[in-house]
């Protein structure tokens, strides 16, 4: 018989019993590790490269979408939450199945079942964990932090932290005080997520954090220059400077 590698991230170590414990009825299932919280996982997932993670949303130092957007390969989901908030909308949008707090041993194995015969499946018509970050994205509020990756490095970033958010390519670039970070989100995506009283697009390319401005001058006939405290000056068009004078 295959065996499906799992890894079982929870930061409730009674979530993590049941889980194992319901798992245990299935004989595919191999669980080779078991996480409290989003930065093990990260590191356990490294090293097993497992088929499937059950997976909490509400998760300490790293929850369970900022896990899905550092992840470099796609393995199976069964996402396990106490709130279905925003999450359900989400989930039931795609292939990726959810378990809400608390579930049945039934509602437990209809989930793994989901989740092995696509395992199994020759082929798939989406790549559920594309699907599940573009419908979490969807659906996500305001952000208090931004979780950027580069190798293995993975960085979490508060927004208070954020100088300024430029456009590069299909990329932004997010300057702050822990460095410069490319983020695979888009220039719109970050104008509606971040809180808007402190952040304002200032041009199409750029966003600001409003408690970084350091000066305001008049540049061209219709535009001017925004000198942040880091030392960076960023051109305002004439609607981002309208957008950037009605805040202030």
């Amino acid at each position: 018989m295959t065996t499906i590698s799992t890894i079982i991230i929870d930061d409730e170590p009674l979530a993590r019993e049941i889980v194992r414990r319901y798992a245990s009825d299935f004989e595919q299932l191999n669980i080779v590790a078991e996480c409290g919280d989003g930065f093990e996982a990260l590191r356990q997932i490294q090293q097993y490269k497992p088929q499937l993670l059950f997976l909490d949303i509400q998760m300490p130092k790293l929850d369970g979408f900022e896990l899905l957007e550092v992840l470099d390969y796609s393995p199976a989901i069964i996402f396990a939450t106490a709130f279905d908030q925003f999450a359900i909308k989400a989930f039931e949008r795609n292939a990726v199945d959810y378990l809400l707090k608390p579930f049945s041993k039934e509602r437990f194995e209809n989930a793994v079942n989901k989740a092995l015969a696509r395992i199994t499946a020759e082929k798939t018509t989406e790549n559920p964990v594309v699907a599940l970050k573009e419908n979490a994205q969807d659906t996500r509020g305001i952000l208090d932090r931004i979780v950027t990756r580069l190798g293995s490095k993975v960085t979490v970033i508060p927004v208070d932290r954020i100088w300024y958010i430029e456009s590069a390519d299909d990329y932004v670039m997010i300057y702050s005080e822990l460095g410069n970070h490319l983020k695979e989100k888009t220039m719109k995506f970050f104008e509606e997520h971040l809180p808007n009283n402190n952040f304002v697009r200032i041009h199409r390319g750029s966003i600001i954090n409003l408690s970084q401005i350091a000066a305001i001058e008049p540049y061209t006939k219709d535009t001017h220059l925004v000198t942040l405290k880091c030392g960076a000056k960023i051109r305002a068009s004439a609607e981002g400077y309208k957008k950037l004078r009605a805040l202030l």
